[in-house]
């Protein structure tokens, strides 16, 4: 393994027809010798977070329902976090201020975070998987933003092909029946 990509995005290629990933932006959590994971992060359900996470209700980021973060462990709460410092919290940072957040638990005062979005599971590779579908042209690598996390889920894997800029900024605009052009 060359290179880590933790706290990068994973950004599906056009041609990735794996109904769990198509068209998705993956942040990974972590990626090492042993394999990856992370969560999808443009994949809303219509489900209330509030109702799984009460204790969190009030910090649960707009628009405030579950997301499907990957086909693993769906029974499962993920929470990403924003703080407006990580400092003491380096231990689960990606970048920028966000990181990881342990649902079980109510918030602790004057330790919360900023906002927190909820998933369902996660997205997980074992050792080298992640390496091949590289390799094949799956995944684009892309650094984060903290509005990736946040912001609009339907509009999330343009938005982060464009602002790559140069060739890789086309497939933004990519459709989905290359037939109908």
């Amino acid at each position: 393994m060359a290179a880590s990509y933790k706290g990068k995005l994973l950004v599906a290629h056009p041609h990735l027809a794996d109904p769990n990933f198509y068209r998705t932006v993956v942040l990974l959590f972590e990626h090492n010798e042993e394999g990856a994971f992370g969560t999808v992060l443009n994949r809303p359900t219509d489900e209330a977070a509030a109702e799984y996470v009460v204790d969190w209700s009030h910090l649960i980021a707009e628009p405030g329902v579950v997301f499907v973060g990957g086909p693993v462990q769906n029974e499962i709460a993920v929470g990403v976090a924003e703080w407006d410092s990580l400092g003491e919290f380096a231990d689960i940072s990606l970048f920028s201020g966000v990181g990881f957040v342990d649902l079980s638990d109510p918030p602790e005062p004057g330790r919360s975070p900023v906002r927190v979005r909820v998933f369902s599971g996660y997205s997980g590779w074992d050792a080298g998987q992640l390496e091949v579908e590289m390799a094949i042209d799956s995944w684009f690598i892309a650094e984060p933003i903290v509005e990736d996390v946040f912001g609009d889920p339907a509009t999330l894997w343009s938005r982060v092909l464009r602002r790559q800029g140069g060739p890789l900024s086309l497939y933004a605009q990519y459709p989905h029946d290359v037939s109908l052009n």
